[in-house]
């Protein structure tokens, strides 16, 4: 990204990169996005729907590529395939027992229909190749301002449904036994899923999804005790990854998301054998 090598003074290599405006605006969206992965991500990891979140991740780039296709903003596209396939999912698949073969089939369907956008379309869809693996360092002040509208929302009704939520990702049975509404609560924390993997695709893609919104969490899973601990945790992790993949991008001909993948990659492992040596 840049010819500029790290110096020994953190204070000057921060004010080199605030001097650009996408180095920024890099910041900002992926502070916002990394707080956003880390809190729902754990929800994702508690429930066991890793695959959920890979999957509407597929469905979102179907999403981009057919807005691209109808001459539409791609984000706007991406929001409405991965919330229509949340909810698709959560009314198909309400049981864990079978819930997997669900979402497959929905992954399946989505990834066919956006192989035929992509045939359709006889430009040079940009923005939704960029998608796939991720472009935080081309967010504009305006894409910020809606990632922050968002995550705000998002993060509002996390806080509204967490202890009805956390006891369904728990155990459904109980919950259920205790009158909760599990599938609406289902339906709902796969929109927030959705939505939260639309704008985390900013950051590291469709394909490497799983770093921001599955392994931060996982690690949290293993050394917290605690469910708040463990969202804490995840976020932590989800952010010291995104501002580190951001900085060495700066100095470094690399994406963010490789440094992003490999820092959540590195520490999961040291987690798992340092458990394994105790």
């Amino acid at each position: 990204m840049n010819t500029t090598s790290l110096s020994w003074n953190p204070a000057t290599d921060l004010a080199a990169m605030w001097h650009y405006a996408f180095m920024r605006h890099g910041f900002e969206a992926g502070t916002i996005i990394a707080i956003v992965a880390g809190a729902i991500g754990y929800f994702v990891v508690l429930r066991q729907s890793a695959f959920a979140a890979h999957a509407l991740s597929h469905a979102g780039f179907a999403g981009a590529a057919g807005a691209v296709l109808l001459g539409l903003p791609a984000m706007a596209g991406l929001l409405a395939f991965t919330i229509g396939g949340g909810i698709i999912m959560a009314i198909l698949g309400p049981r864990a027992a079978n819930r997997d073969v669900h979402i497959g089939t929905v992954l399946a369907f989505m990834l066919g229909l956006g192989l035929l956008f992509l045939s359709l379309y006889h430009g040079y869809a940009t923005e939704a190749y960029s998608i796939l693996f991720g472009d935080i360092l081309g967010v504009s002040y305006s894409g910020v301002v809606m990632t922050l509208v968002i995550a705000l929302v998002l993060l509002a009704l996390v806080v509204a449904i967490y202890r009805p939520l956390l006891l369904s990702c728990l155990d459904e049975e109980i919950a259920e036994a205790r009158g909760l509404p599990v599938f609406w609560l289902s339906i709902a924390f796969m929109v927030l899923v959705a939505v939260a993997t639309s704008i985390a695709v900013q950051v590291v893609g469709v394909l490497l999804i799983f770093a921001l919104m599955v392994t931060p969490a996982a690690i949290a899973q293993r050394i917290a005790r605690r469910p708040a601990q463990g969202m804490a945790i995840s976020i932590l992790i989800a952010l010291g990854a995104t501002w580190f993949g951001l900085i060495m991008s700066f100095y470094c001909p690399w994406p963010p998301s490789f440094f992003i993948t490999t820092v959540t990659f590195v520490i999961y492992i040291c987690v798992r054998i340092g458990q394994a040596v105790r």
